[in-house]
């Protein structure tokens, strides 16, 4: 008597009973839906997360450049694909990041943007009040040696006229660091009704500006009347995660260009995922530890500089070079990456979430 065959829920191609697994599609036949069934298969589906993460996590953490050179000799199942590894980490870390400072900080930022006009230019940079700061600082006390030397003309009672006007005067002026001189301009138009092109000139746009510098301008006012500079710095952390797919490809074509005859740009983008997912382990252990306990700064900067080490001796191992040739191009590597690379990135990412906030 012939086995009896079933029909696959999924792939609906048939298949004998005793099977456990569809061999067209690979789906478990016996497979029912549970909570915990559901929230495994999420986490193992989009991040892979099953015993190879546990494989890997020791070694990448422990093992510089192991992983990498283990993926290039062939090992490709044994341990964690370095892209899912990269994409799980990083998630996690962006996910700590904005439970944390980034929901302080845009919180922060809010709240000074709210005070603009309700305090003295002085306050913003000095953090006491406008007066408070004047009346430490009294004209009298620099003018009046000047009048006792015989300083032809100087009378002490225009002295303390001068020192209540430049008070006054000062105090009024307000705040709002770029809006300074267009502050009571804005305002009035505002007041007024005006439209938004006749504020954008005030602020300072040219009448035959262009697209780009008239956004530029429109996303200027707007910050000014919402008072929402914490949604500008929310919208550059959001940017950050994309712009990262694209910093870790120039990371790994720095290595090429250091190693140009030491395989393909392939082989050095598996090096570089593995790398920044070490990055991000890395940070992700500072923020949860930081989160609980009180630990000295001294102790994470260590932790951060350890991560160039870290890198020193991944190039070492997973090129096969000598100490102080793995030296100077991890130094340069790093140099350039962090100096060039990074300052140029965060000046795009901090236009971009300011032009799309």
């Amino acid at each position: 008597m012939g086995n009896q065959s079933k029909i696959c829920k999924n792939c609906e191609q048939p298949f004998e009973e005793q099977f456990k697994f569809c061999p067209n599609c690979g789906q478990q036949v016996r497979d029912n839906l549970t909570v915990g069934v559901l929230f495994y298969n999420t986490i193992s589906n989009y991040f892979s997360f099953d015993a190879r993460f546990l494989k890997s996590l020791l070694p990448l953490l422990l093992r510089p450049g192991y992983l990498a050179r283990k993926f290039i000799e062939g090992k490709r199942l044994l341990y964690l694909h370095p892209a899912q590894l990269y994409l799980f980490v990083s998630v996690v870390f962006f996910f700590l990041l904005s439970t944390t400072v980034i929901r302080d900080q845009v919180q922060t930022m809010d709240d000074e943007f709210k005070k603009i006009g309700g305090k003295s230019q002085i306050s913003d940079y000095t953090g006491v009040n406008g007066e408070q700061a004047l009346d430490d600082v009294k004209l009298d006390s620099v003018l009046l040696p000047l009048q006792e030397n015989g300083i032809p003309g100087l009378d002490i009672k225009d002295v303390k006229e001068v020192d209540s006007i430049v008070k006054k005067e000062m105090v009024n002026a307000g705040t709002g660091g770029y809006f300074l001189p267009y502050r009571k301009t804005i305002d009035s138009l505002m007041a007024a009704g005006a439209s938004e092109d006749v504020a954008l000139k005030a602020l300072g746009m040219e009448d035959d500006a262009g697209y780009f510098t008239k956004k530029f301008f429109s996303q200027l006012l707007k910050l000014y009347k919402n008072r929402n500079g914490g949604q500008v710095l929310q919208a550059i952390y959001d940017t950050i995660p994309v712009s990262l797919f694209f910093l870790l490809p120039v990371f790994a074509l720095i290595l090429k260009l250091f190693f140009y005859r030491r395989g393909s740009y392939a082989h050095h983008l598996v090096f570089s995922f593995y790398y920044f997912s070490f990055l991000f382990t890395v940070f992700n252990i500072i923020l949860i530890v930081n989160s609980f306990l009180a630990v000295p700064f001294w102790i994470d900067f260590l932790l951060v500089l350890s991560t160039f080490f870290y890198l020193l001796i991944a190039i070492k191992r997973f090129y096969n070079s000598g100490w102080f040739l793995s030296f100077i191009k991890t130094f340069f590597s790093s140099f350039i990456y962090l100096m060039v690379v990074i300052p140029m990135a965060l000046i795009v990412v901090g236009l971009i979430g300011f032009m799309l906030y």
